[in-house]
Parts: C-alpha cells; structure tokens; sequence
C-alpha cells in the first residue's frame, strides 16, 4: 500500500506578529525619548545649525536665577546636583549640558556653568535661536 507523505514547507509570512512588535517598539522609544523643555524667553541669535544630544538643561535668566531641568537651584549647589543628574552616564560620550541663557544675561553666569561642565568633563553648549533674516 503506498502512502504519500505530504511535506510541504509553507512559503507565507504571518504579517500580523511583526506589525505588534513595530508597534511596541514605536510606543517604548516614544516613552524613553527625552524632549527638549526651553523656557519661554528670549534667547540669543545665531545662525549655526548645530543639533547635540541633550542630556541635561540648565536655565539661566537675566535676574541670575538657575534651573536644573526646569528644577529652580542656587550656584552653589549647581555642581552637586549636576554630578547627581549626570552619574548614570558616566561612561557614555555624548554627554551634554545645554546652557539655555535668557538674551540680556550677565555672561559670568554662563562661564559659571561652563567651567562646572569643564570640572566634570563633559561638553556643555549654549542653545540659541535662529537669526531673523531681514
């Protein structure tokens, strides 16, 4: 008696599995991206359109008022609460202090700021807005 086997190797794709993991992994990055939080005020122009990874922000206002990551705090604690944010990535080369001064700031604050990034180590860049073309 002869019986034939029937081993077909079926050629489709379920498509339906792939779509569920594109859709997680969309809603994971969308979670764990960092979105950029300037404050409402005016800063200075430039036309440089250098784009960095951000990895804190520190506000700075005409009046000398700082902001750690829209978190008011003095000068003196500036250092401390920086090396605090900044200690999980350690390791890592991109690591960015974006300095976001209020157009009008006394200059010897943004230099306060930049010298504390130079102590650590790491870069620290001024955000500025573009130019207004006339």
């Amino acid at each position: 008696m002869g019986l034939k086997k029937r081993n077909k190797a079926s050629a489709e794709f379920s498509m339906s599995s792939l779509t569920d993991i594109i859709f997680l992994l969309l809603i994971f990055f969308m979670l764990t991206a960092n979105f950029v939080k300037v404050q409402p005020f005016e800063l200075p122009e430039s036309d440089s359109k250098t784009v960095a990874p951000i990895s804190a922000i520190v506000a700075i206002t005409k009046d000398g008022q700082f902001e750690l990551n829209s978190i008011p705090i003095t000068v003196g604690n500036l250092e401390r609460a920086l090396r605090e944010e900044l200690s999980g990535m350690e390791g890592q080369k991109d690591v960015t202090v974006t300095i976001v001064a209020e157009k009008g700031t006394p200059f010897k604050d943004v230099t306060t700021v930049m010298q504390i990034a130079g102590r650590m180590k790491i870069k620290a860049i001024l955000a500025t807005q573009p130019k207004k073309s006339s």
